[in-house]
């Protein structure tokens, strides 16, 4: 079986709306910390120490999206930031929403961006 490999390449739109999608992201997941804290009574050192790093990470993986890897890492995010609902449960649903903007940035931007350049 022969196929083609096509190579993944980032493109600048997919940098700018996966940096936007992570950006907010990493918004909403720190303010999921207070929360935590105060509704769901988390120890403040756990909820911080989660939700601020979270955060970080969110931050981190935006300004590495010049690289492939990086957007395995932003993947993972997206996957952590689901699994917060188990913490604070409306993160289930902010969770899979930036998902579905994180799988809709890096499909979409690379659609437009192949389309423009033929």
């Amino acid at each position: 079986m022969t196929g083609k490999r096509t190579r993944f390449t980032v493109t600048p739109g997919m940098r700018r709306l996966g940096a936007s999608v992570l950006g907010m992201e990493a918004i909403v997941v720190a303010l999921s910390t207070p929360v935590a804290i105060m509704i769901n009574k988390v120890e403040p050192a756990l909820a911080v120490t989660v939700g601020i790093g979270l955060a970080l990470g969110c931050a981190i993986v935006a300004g590495l999206l010049r690289y492939p890897l990086a957007y395995v890492a932003g993947s993972v995010v997206q996957v952590l930031a689901f699994l917060l609902g188990f913490v604070v449960p409306v993160m289930f649903v902010l969770g899979a929403i930036f998902a579905g903007l994180w799988i809709a940035a890096i499909f979409v931007a690379h659609r437009v961006e192949t389309a423009t350049k033929r």
